[in-house]
């Protein structure tokens, strides 16, 4: 049965959907306005009018509703970057995962309740292991930043340091096991990592009020830390 000859949802399909997207929606507003902790399924059902029992038939239990509310924000991030991402030339990778930066930064303080939720992981509801439903989505938005530093890598630029002990890289497999089929070196998804690891740490102090002892303008010092992300990706700066 192809997609335009299956049938039309249901009613009862219909109201659910709804309920569910209200639920998150609730969810999200009790997250920004009141913080983590107030993110219950008690006090989900009371802003909705709604018997706590009468949630449970939509959220078996607390990490259910949070890796819901996880894997729609993973899911909504990997849209904001893909979309600023597309916003550049199809064949420059460079400018793309320039503007892919720029938006995590910008949407990281636009929300930086959710970007808590998401990275901070005070909740180990939270959580994106294996097991759980939001892994996938963690993936999704992983994997923007990861599919342009492949296609930077295939250019020629990343050059690896020579010392790394084969002993612990050999645990970034799991990393290429996302890379489908590409044969990148181990070595060169160190260098992923390690622009990684400095790229979302600099947004993260930033969004998390850290710098604030030091700078009231972050980004020149965003845009410069982006510059040497580049460089290690064999782009250089501009």
């Amino acid at each position: 049965m192809t997609r335009s000859d299956a049938p039309p949802p249901t009613r009862r399909h219909r109201v659910r959907e709804q309920a569910l997207g209200e639920i998150l929606r609730t969810a999200r507003r009790l997250l920004v306005e009141e913080g983590q902790t107030a993110v219950t399924l008690r006090a989900i059902a009371r802003e909705m009018g709604m018997t706590a029992p009468g949630l449970y038939r939509y959220y078996a239990n607390h990490q259910d509703l949070i890796q819901a509310l996880a894997s729609h924000l993973y899911d909504e991030l990997a849209t904001s970057l893909a979309a600023a991402r597309d916003r550049q030339p199809e064949d420059g990778p460079g400018p793309r995962m320039r503007a892919v930066c720029a938006e995590l930064r910008r949407w990281a303080l636009a929300h930086p309740r959710e970007f808590g939720l998401l990275f901070a992981k005070p909740l180990t509801d939270a959580a994106t292991d294996p097991d759980r439903p939001a892994h996938d989505a963690g993936w999704r938005f992983g994997g923007v930043v990861l599919e342009l530093m492949v296609r930077l890598w295939q250019r020629g630029g990343v050059t690896p340091p020579e010392d790394l002990d084969p002993a612990w890289i050999t645990q970034l497999e799991e990393v290429r096991e996302h890379l489908a089929g590409e044969p990148v070196p181990l070595e060169v998804l160190y260098v992923f990592v390690a622009c990684w690891t400095r790229l979302f740490g600099t947004v993260a102090v930033e969004a998390f009020g850290h710098l604030d002892f030091a700078l009231t303008d972050a980004e020149p010092l965003f845009t410069r830390v982006v510059d040497e992300i580049m460089t290690a990706l064999g782009e250089g700066t501009g």
